[in-house]
């Protein structure tokens, strides 16, 4: 059997990683071949950039070499996809490399985007990228005082980091003395704060103990640059001397390119993780077009079905896991105090008060991470 895990992020290590130990044996008899196709052969942890946007980690902290993170038989090569040939079970490369596969797994995640709201890019810090993340540390070092505004674009993974930047930057401006200075505001574009109402109903409070201005139903239309106004759809603006963006998600554009999913989501089973129509092709992590928290522990939670379901498939013939759509979120609050959010497809997270030992947690496993890549935890 040949499996093509095509993606080499969070999403596509951990999978590829879990298939090829459950399949150990037959890749050393040669009866199965794991390959790895990825755009980079770097591997970032992605959510330690809002810790490096917050001097609290560096960019040299969340990167790893790719090549080091996977099991020995697990075949990669820096060569992104270019060409999805479904039909005909094989992909081709950029470098014109056509790759036959009987088993596929589309893990090519997503992106931030910043066409949908003009002058959003030129005027807004954001801990989503690389780039940005360092950008926003130093304009934060630098801030004297003044209106902040946090705006969100839909959708966005990760969706509890508005919630956490909040935290975070009213924790910030304390330990430096000016949060008196500072004037907190806080949009979102429905009608609660948070998309998950027990999320929601937390933060509230929270936000009341901390003087966080908040608006809901604020869409962003664009940002008056020049004047340093962020207009919405409803028809409100808001005023700021910073703007911190979770901007719009979208898939990559290889997926729109070949016509698998609109928006670059990828239509998928919510239960066995298929691409819809497809016996063959599973897809992973923010690559779907799932109704779910597109995070880390998503991707780890959807690893292991497929990974087991994979194993199974060529050993009898048959799948025997379904995903129930757990996810599992750090809540990063002020004061070095943390909680968590657990919830799947029918029940609900439940919020308990922050802790110093949950942001314990929280920072323990940004280092655990790279053992969870490997698939160890």
């Amino acid at each position: 059997m040949r499996i093509l895990f095509v993606g080499g992020g969070m999403g596509g290590t951990i999978a590829a990683n879990n298939v090829a130990r459950r399949l150990s044996k037959e890749i050393r008899q040669g009866s199965v071949k794991i390959t790895m196709l990825s755009a980079s052969d770097q591997h970032w942890y992605q959510p330690g950039l809002l810790y490096v946007a917050f001097g609290k980690m560096a960019l040299n902290d969340i990167c790893r070499d790719q090549s080091s993170l996977l099991e020995p038989g697990i075949k990669f090569f820096v060569d992104p996809v270019e060409e999805f040939e479904i039909s005909s079970n094989r992909v081709r490369t950029k470098a014109g490399v056509v790759h036959d596969y009987d088993m596929l797994v589309i893990a090519t995640g997503c992106e931030a985007v910043y066409d949908e709201v003009p002058g959003l890019k030129e005027s807004s810090e954001t801990p989503y990228t690389r780039d940005g993340a360092v950008s926003m540390f130093k304009k934060l070092r630098d801030f004297e005082g003044g209106k902040v505004a946090v705006v969100v674009g839909v959708p966005h993974k990760c969706p509890i980091a508005p919630i956490e930047i909040t935290f975070m930057l009213h924790e910030f401006f304390e330990k430096r003395g000016i949060r008196d200075k500072v004037d907190l505001q806080y949009t979102y574009p429905i009608a609660r704060i948070h998309n998950i109402e027990n999320i929601a109903k937390w933060a509230i409070p929270e936000f009341a103990r901390m003087e966080v201005g908040y608006e809901t139903f604020f869409n962003m239309k664009e940002v008056d640059v020049e004047n340093k106004i962020v207009h919405s759809e409803e028809g409100t603006e808001k005023e700021f001397d910073l703007l911190v963006a979770v901007p719009p998600h979208r898939g990559m554009q290889v997926i729109e390119d070949n016509n698998l999913g609109d928006g670059g989501w990828i239509p998928t089973d919510r239960y066995s993780l298929r691409m819809d129509g497809q016996d063959n092709v599973f897809v992973l992590g923010d690559t779907t077009n799932l109704p779910i928290s597109k995070t880390g522990s998503t991707a780890h939670f959807e690893s292991e079905v497929i990974g087991e379901n994979i194993a199974s498939l060529y050993r009898t013939g048959t799948a025997t896991r379904e995903y129930d759509g757990k996810v599992y979120c750090f809540i990063e609050a002020d004061k070095d105090r943390a909680t968590n959010a657990c919830f799947n497809y029918i029940d609900p997270p439940e919020i308990r008060p922050p802790t110093k030992s949950m942001h314990m947690l929280k920072m323990s496993y940004n280092q655990w991470y790279w053992s969870s890549a490997r698939g160890l935890l």
